[in-house]
Formats: structure tokens, C-alpha cells, sequence
């Protein structure tokens, strides 16, 4: 991809200032030398969001978020970095051009924005035939039996594939679109034994899959007959990563700020049909189960997830999944409770709005409810509830915040009986007596257990002691720093030192990781105020071993599931040999 001039991001920077821009967004109040106001990204009633203008930083102290004007711009719009500059840019008067880029860069860029072009130029013929071609009766016939009116139409663009092969190919071709190029982006399938090439759909209704800023990337289309598949998707191309797409955020994505929670359902309809009932903060997985991705994504937009699934089996697995992959961004993630045999679509449509926000308002925490399935699974006797525990810690192992850790663990240890110090010691969480202290001028961080506590010491130190950072670059990030962004922080401050050691004013510049820019801007904000008493070398000591120890953790979790996986298909040597190197990192540890 290209690349903006780092003196044009430089001067942008330079001309915006984060108090005018953060203060269009909501109201501050001075205090000293910084700003205060309620926190834009989580609920709260008391300000934590603290913006200091001499530094053009701005750090919440009550969910950990922070960063420079660019990361502000991109969180509360959901832009992407070239995005942030570019939208400053204009406001600033600043034009923002791209750095030349390489030739393979150039035709992929290309390769892109021709598929992009193919996209709408098939989005827009589709719509077309939907609304006013006879072609498209039976998709409007469809959409009127369900309740669907032309508003709605329009606002998702829907489409219509009507019950010809090569419709659209034909009207691509014409349009100046090559026969590889439509098969490069998805939309027909090449055609055999000397036929051409035929339609991807064929007398579907259609569902244009935007990217978040818009842009037509794939295609989701519903049989009208008793055809299969039911639903076809769009396959992957250049342009649609069905783990990186959510149907429906760009629609959405104003009301899922503004709540800060977000409905996730299964189906196109589901999210229609909230729609219709003026819940606009919903999206829709594209057939596939959320990913990391996906969770970072809505990361963007909301604290919290509710998962409305499917009340069946399937619905259920779709949930423990999705809270796998939700939990470890920090969102809240809970799950509602429908009828079986119900989807939000048709609960919707028997049992109206009403009684649908009743049971949002009654959704539990996901956790919660993948604990009693555990306990019911596997039933009441000892094996039954020890692996009960395994599956419900490998779960709370993924809790970014030590409250919530201790909370799940106390509850597990109430349901099963188990020592609540032993499940603590399992999860790998287990608190250091060495932590070095923390100072009582200093807020914790959002989430930060004992070992990154000392991390962010030693990240401290290094900012204010230059020797600190040779000797960090003498042993190594990856000796000292256990915890991704206290590490990225610190290879950060090492590339950002000039010839003589010093760092420079803009220190956030060139971090892209949002947890990384959070975790310095609120070392950047307590600077002043830290009242420096910790021992140098029990931080580097407590370092070394927070590493070690985490390394022998994430390996017990390993050999657990080996153990796990080797008794499941009897292989009692496999067994034996992770049993006994288990012992022996216990023993360690």
C-alpha cells in the first residue's frame, strides 16, 4: 500500500490541536495544565479522561485508552490511520499526498480499486433491477410478504439476481469489465465446455456487503425457490476477508457509538429486522464465526457485545466461540436469551420490540452462562467438575482485567468446590509477592496484573534514565518484557532515542498498536506526577523472571490439552511424557 510523507503526518500533527479537536467531540474542563471530561470510549460519572495540551496527548485513567489527536480522530470515527491524517489534513488545509510506492504496490493498488469499481457497478445493476425492472418482481414480492419497504431497500442497498446465467456478466462486459476481472472478484464462475461464463447468482435476492467506509466488497444472496444453498456468499478476494467483514457497520456504526454496545446476530434478515425496530447498533457476521479480527474491529465502536444467536445447539457453540474471541480485547460480552427455535427475526415478528429489549436487558454475562453448560456437561462427580474447571479457567485466562479474573475465579471456586487459590495458580494469574510497589501518585492501569505492573515500572524508569535504556538494549526486549505492548513500547523508546540518547517531545509517533499508544501515553501523563522510589534492580530481577514464569505458564496450558487430546485417543506414552514434563514445570514454577 502507499505511505503518507512522515513530515506531512509531522506537520498535520503540528497544526491540530488535540484539545480543539477532542473538545468538538465533548465538553473539558481545565485542571492545571491538562483537560478533564468524561470518557468518550466506556460509562462513567466521574471525568478520567485527561488531556494534556503541551504534550498533544490525551490518556483515560478509568479504561486505560490513550494516544495522540490521530488515535482519538480514528477511535470515535472508526478510521483507519491514512484516514485520521487525511480527515485533519483538510481541516488543517494541509493536502495529503502519497509517498511514490513500488510497482507491485502500484498494481495492487490498482488490482483493488478495479475490483472495488467491478463491486458497485454489480451492486448498482442488481439495486436496479430490484426496484424498477420486471425482473426483479419476485424479489419485491418477497420483500412485501415480509414486511420490507422500499426505504429499507435503499438504505441496504439491496439487490436482485434474477433467473438468468449471464445477466450480469453480460453487463459488466459492456460496462468495459474483462472476464478475468469478474472472476477475480467473485461474481461468476467460469464457464465449461465452451460455455461462457456463468453468473455467481442466480434468482437470489441480494445483500451488498459494504466495507466501513461504504464500498461494495461482496455479495450475500437468499434463494427464493427451494434451492440450495439457501444463502451463497460472495467467495474471498482481494477486496472481502469474510473474518475482517461485518455486515452491516457501516449502517450501524453511528448508533453502536453512540450506545457503545453492539448486537451481534447470525443472519441478514435478523439485522434487518432489528432495524426496522430501531435497533440500528447491530451487525452481522458474513457466514462465518467472529475472529479476532472481528473483535478488534468492533473494538472501534463499542464496550460492549451482545450476542443474540440462534436458541439451538448451533446458536450456543456460536456463542462460546465468539465469547473466545471477544474476551481477550476487553469488551464486555454477554449473551440474550431467546425462545427455541427462535432468531431475532422471527421473535421479532411474534413477539414485537418490547418484548425483544426485555430480554437484551436480561442478557448475561457469556462467561456466566458457559459455566453452567460446563457444570451440566460434564455432570457433578470429581473428574466431571475438575474438567469442568480446566475448560472454564482456559476461558477466564483470556480476561484481560485482574478484577474480572479474581471475580470468575471466585465464582468457579463456589460452583465446584475447588480451592480458589489452587484455581488462581491454574489460571496462570497467580499474584507476585516481589511486584515491585506501585507508587500511591500513580493510577493503576485498566487491567494490568502484578508482572506488567513491573514491566510498566522498568518502561517508566526508561523513559526518565538513559542508562536504563542501554541496559534494556543490552539484555533484550524480549528478556525483560513478557507483555506484547510493554514490549512494543520499549523497542519503541530504543528506535526513538537520537545519536546522544535523548528522546524526543512526540514520542507516540510511529506506534500503530492502540494498547501500546494507551500504555505510554498514560506513562507520558503520570510523568510529572510520579514520585520515583522503586529499586532499578529488582525491577530488572522481577522482569527476567516475569518472562521465565509466563513462558512455564503458556507451556502448562499446552501440556494440558496434549494430556487432554492423548487420553481422548489412548495414547498412553503421549500421556505418561506430558505428565511428567507437566510435574516438572510445576515444580519450577
Amino acid at each position: 500500500m502507499s505511505r503518507i510523507n512522515d513530515e506531512t503526518v509531522s506537520a498535520i500533527r503540528d497544526r491540530s490541536d488535540i484539545v480543539e479537536v477532542i473538545s468538538s467531540y465533548l465538553p473539558l474542563r481545565r485542571s492545571g495544565a491538562n483537560y478533564l471530561g468524561l470518557c468518550p470510549f466506556h460509562q462513567e460519572k466521574s471525568p478520567s479522561f485527561n488531556v494534556n495540551a503541551p504534550r498533544q496527548i490525551f490518556h483515560c485513567f478509568g479504561c486505560g485508552t490513550g494516544g495522540n489527536v490521530f488515535t482519538f480522530l480514528m477511535r470515535m470515527e472508526g478510521l483507519t490511520f491514512p484516514e485520521a491524517v487525511k480527515r485533519l489534513g483538510e481541516k488543517v488545509g494541509i493536502t495529503v499526498e502519497e509517498t511514490p510506492v513500488t510497482p507491485a504496490d502500484r498494481q495492487r493498488r490498482d488490482q483493488r480499486e478495479r475490483l472495488l469499481r467491478i463491486n458497485e457497478a454489480a451492486g448498482a445493476f442488481y439495486h436496479r433491477l430490484l426496484l424498477e425492472d420486471a425482473a426483479g418482481a419476485p424479489g419485491r414480492r418477497y420483500l412485501r410478504q415480509r414486511g420490507y419497504e422500499a426505504d429499507m431497500v435503499r438504505a441496504f442497498r439491496l439487490g436482485f439476481a434474477p433467473d438468468q446465467w449471464e445477466a450480469l456478466a453480460g453487463h459488466l462486459t459492456t460496462q468495459g469489465f474483462t472476464a478475468a476481472e469478474l472472476r477475480a472478484a467473485g461474481l461468476v464462475r467460469e464457464g465449461r465446455d465452451g460455455r461462457g461464463d456463468r453468473d455467481l447468482f442466480h434468482n437470489r435476492l441480494l445483500f451488498p456487503i459494504l466495507d466501513p467506509e461504504g464500498r461494495v466488497v461482496a455479495f450475500g444472496g437468499r434463494v427464493l425457490d427451494d434451492g440450495t444453498p439457501k444463502y451463497l456468499n460472495s467467495p474471498e478476494t482481494l477486496v472481502y476477508q469474510k473474518g475482517r467483514t461485518l455486515y452491516g457497520l457501516y449502517q450501524g456504526r453511528d448508533a453502536i457509538r453512540h450506545s457503545r454496545t453492539v448486537l451481534v446476530v447470525e443472519g441478514y434478515f435478523d439485522l434487518l429486522a432489528l432495524h426496522r425496530a430501531g435497533l440500528a447498533n447491530a451487525v452481522a457476521a458474513c457466514g462465518t464465526a467472529l475472529t479476532a479480527d472481528h473483535a478488534r474491529l468492533l473494538k472501534r465502536y463499542a464496550e460492549q457485545v451482545l450476542l443474540v444467536f440462534d436458541a439451538d445447539k448451533a446458536g450456543r457453540q456460536a456463542t462460546f466461540r465468539a465469547m473466545d474471541a471477544l474476551l481477550p480485547e476487553g469488551l464486555t460480552v454477554k449473551a440474550v436469551s431467546l425462545a427455541a427455535g427462535e432468531d431475532p427475526d422471527s421473535f421479532l415478528a411474534s413477539q414485537g420490540t418490547e418484548a425483544l429489549q426485555s430480554r437484551l436487558a436480561a442478557a448475561r454475562p457469556a462467561l456466566e452462562l458457559f459455566l453452567d453448560e460446563q457444570l451440566q456437561l460434564h455432570g457433578d462427580g470429581i473428574e466431571g467438575r475438575a474438567r469442568a474447571a480446566e475448560e472454564v479457567l482456559a476461558r477466564i485466562r483470556l480476561l484481560p482485567s485482574d478484577l474480572e479474573r479474581d471475580l470468575y475465579l471466585k465464582q468457579l471456586a463456589a460452583r465446584t468446590g475447588l480451592d480458589q487459590q489452587l484455581l488462581q495458580t491454574r489460571s496462570g494469574r497467580a499474584v507476585t509477592a516481589r511486584a515491585a510497589p506501585r507508587p500511591v501518585s500513580q493510577a493503576p492501569r485498566h487491567g494490568e496484573d502484578a508482572a506488567e505492573r513491573t514491566q510498566t515500572f522498568l518502561l517508566r524508569l526508561m523513559l526518565v534514565n538513559e542508562r536504563a535504556r542501554q541496559r534494556v538494549s543490552s539484555e533484550g526486549t524480549t528478556v525483560l518484557f513478557s507483555s506484547p505492548p510493554h514490549r512494543e513500547v520499549a523497542d519503541h523508546l530504543l528506535a526513538m532515542a537520537d545519536a546522544t540518547g535523548n528522546l524526543p517531545e512526540q514520542l507516540l509517533d510511529g506506534l500503530a498498536d492502540s494498547a501500546a499508544q494507551a500504555l505510554l501515553s498514560g506513562l507520558l501523563l503520570a510523568e510529572d506526577q510520579l514520585n520515583w522510589a522503586a529499586d532499578p534492580e529488582r525491577i530488572f530481577a522481577d522482569c527476567r523472571r516475569a518472562v521465565t514464569t509466563g513462558a512455564l505458564r503458556q507451556r502448562l496450558v499446552q501440556l494440558q490439552e496434549l494430556i487432554r487430546t492423548a487420553e481422548r485417543e489412548g495414547d498412553l506414552p503421549a500421556v505418561e511424557k506430558y505428565s511428567l514434563e507437566l510435574l516438572d514445570i510445576k515444580k519450577n514454577l
